[in-house]
């Protein structure tokens, strides 16, 4: 019964789970890398503090959540795939798992727009939608409209933006000789294909895609697919305390049922979070609580020279980016009265575990 949905509307388990990432209140922290594959997620996590045991969750909807402590502060790496789609679960489900602030980096992988060797990271300041125009006649490709359409821009949190350049600049190897590129624009796609400019056996209208955004837009440097979506979403949302009631009628679908890590016991934490107010004493937040969200991107494809990152090459620069962004959320400041309750979450540090503690 606990895979029941009690809410159509926002559907969660009776166990008060999200309907496609599976998590609830106290297996998400505030500070969060996102980013596409279960193994760079994996990867990841293998820097976090042993204690303790970092919790690992697969939702059947494919998406991976692994939360734990990095040099002691709770941070969460969060595999969501490709796509807007695919974005807009992760900020919606995971805003709603969280009491107070919320801080994102998503890292992921781009193709290169300007003349930089792949293995370059990019840290983009705004980020643009490019989206395929439904309205357009692909059929004949006589139509009044464009085939493609492009959004204004939105922009990084400045703060978080800088906070992962200076990172990555600290941290990088000395065996790694790619540059860093900042404040450029980057445009997100909802297609690897036909929104990208690439060429395929489909009447896609987009031979000369590329060079119009170009133009119009003298600093684009990188294609991808989900960074204008969680820049977006982190903009517009505003959100004050509310008294919502915690139950709702139950429909008779049954949910998903994740998948959790037995190495680690879920979540005790059995309320809905009042996202606006604190974790102690519920009182509303002043001001009101922030989505901060920023990218960095590792160039695979360049799209003007045709080059293709090798495995060597993404091992490496994975291993450099992943540690640089944790150490950027980390050395982030969230005041303690705007970080979701420690009590009963996953990233509880508890007398067993300190008891359990191997020295690395």
């Amino acid at each position: 019964m606990k895979n029941r949905i009690v809410d159509a509307n926002f559907p969660r388990t009776l166990d008060q789970r999200v309907y496609h990432l599976g998590l609830r209140a106290g297996e998400v922290a505030n500070r969060i890398i996102t980013l596409g594959t279960p193994s760079r997620a994996h990867g990841i996590a293998s820097y976090l503090d042993p204690t303790p045991t970092p919790f690992t969750l697969t939702s059947e909807r494919g998406f991976t959540t692994i939360t734990g402590r990095y040099k002691g502060v709770p941070v969460s790496i969060v595999s969501i795939g490709m796509g807007h789609p695919n974005a807009d679960f992760f900020v919606r489900e995971v805003r709603e798992c969280l009491n107070g602030d919320m801080v994102v980096v998503r890292l992921g992988s781009c193709g290169g727009l300007i003349d930089v060797p792949v293995g370059t990271v990019v840290v983009p300041k705004a980020s643009i939608a490019v989206t395929r125009n439904y309205d357009f006649d692909f059929v004949t490709g006589h139509s009044e409209e464009q085939p493609y359409r492009t959004s204004k821009p939105v922009f990084a949190d400045s703060d978080l933006h800088r906070a992962v350049v200076d990172s990555l600049n600290r941290t990088r190897p000395s065996s790694v000789a790619t540059p860093i590129v900042d404040h450029t624009l980057n445009a997100s796609a909802d297609s690897f294909y036909s929104s990208q400019g690439r060429q395929t056996s489909f009447p896609d209208h987009n031979a000369d895609l590329i060079d119009r955004l170009m133009s119009e837009h003298k600093d684009l440097a990188t294609f991808e697919m989900e960074t204008f979506h969680i820049l977006h979403l982190a903009s517009c949302w505003h959100f004050e305390a509310h008294g919502a009631s915690k139950e709702a009628p139950p429909l008779t679908r049954d949910a998903t049922a994740p998948s959790i890590y037995p190495a680690h016991p879920p979540s005790t934490q059995s309320d809905i979070p009042d996202v606006a107010t604190s974790a102690v004493g519920h009182k509303p937040l002043r001001p009101p609580p922030r989505i901060r969200a920023a990218a960095a991107q590792m160039v695979f494809a360049s799209r003007t020279s045709q080059d293709f990152i090798t495995p060597q090459e993404v091992a490496s620069i994975e291993a450099w980016t992943g540690r640089a962004v944790l150490e950027a959320l980390v050395g982030f400041e969230i005041e303690s009265d705007r970080l979701h309750e420690e009590s009963g979450s996953v990233w509880e540090i508890k007398e067993s575990d300190l008891s359990q503690r191997v020295p690395r």
